[in-house]
């Protein structure tokens, strides 16, 4: 009796199974799992580890973000888009917040280049349609999540927020010092102050009114904001 207990068959098999179990469980067996024909793992897509999966779960976060809004966002939501399992994102991160933030942060210095065509009007139309298309698009629309919700009373998603629109700022004010260095504003205008008011018609067209932004709206901002620079109203 004692030797067919210990034999193989009866102690490897369960051995042998126990992998195939687990493998949807934990993001780093999916290959493996895959391979085995799991149905769990078919119905989630693999990806791979460490800056990859990292930018998969931020890239899900902020399209979690624009389309389950702020309340709504779970972990195991963005795992799911992403691909891994939700012990993989809290492994790297805390909590929701924490994985928020780090996702919002990431839109530093991202998604709007700032142009320099020659001409202000060109800079400005170039700089208004990248918003537009921006705020058009999931990078956009979470961050309006965000700054739509009560997570604005979480110092590290209000500080996250605040930081995107002041990279923002700063990044295009080079726009209107060239155009003062070659004559084209009035010396003394304030660059922030042009680029807000370049910015202003757009956003209130999302938030207010709801209705499209396009390029027509862009160029419509660039002509006002223009107008007003040239008559000295923000120097």
């Amino acid at each position: 009796m004692s030797g067919p207990h210990a034999s193989d068959p009866r102690t490897s098999e369960p051995r042998a199974a126990e992998p195939r179990v687990a493998e949807p469980q934990v993001p780093e067996p999916h290959p493996s799992g895959a391979a085995s024909g799991g149905s769990a793992v078919a119905r989630r897509p693999v990806v791979g580890r460490g800056e990859k999966v990292r930018a998969a779960v931020l890239e899900a976060t902020l399209a979690e973000l624009a389309e389950m809004r702020y309340a709504a966002l779970t972990v195991d939501g963005v795992a799911r888009r992403a691909g891994v399992h939700k012990t993989t994102v809290y492994r790297r991160w805390k909590d929701r917040d924490a994985l928020i933030v780090d996702a919002l942060t990431g839109q530093l210095a991202a998604d709007i280049p700032i142009p320099d065509t020659g001409t202000i009007e060109g800079d400005l139309c170039a700089l208004a349609r990248g918003l537009a298309a921006w705020l058009g698009g999931p990078s956009g629309a979470a961050v309006l999540a965000v700054m739509l919700s009560e997570a604005v009373q979480a110092p590290g998603v209000a500080e996250a927020r605040a930081r995107i629109f002041e990279d923002r700022l700063r990044r295009a004010e080079p726009v209107v010092v060239r155009a003062v260095g070659r004559g084209e504003l009035p010396a003394g205008v304030d660059p922030a102050e042009v680029v807000k008011a370049l910015a202003a018609p757009l956003y209130f067209r999302v938030l207010i009114t709801a209705e499209p932004v396009d390029d027509a709206a862009a160029d419509r901002a660039v002509a006002a904001a223009l107008a007003a620079a040239r008559h000295g109203a923000f120097g």
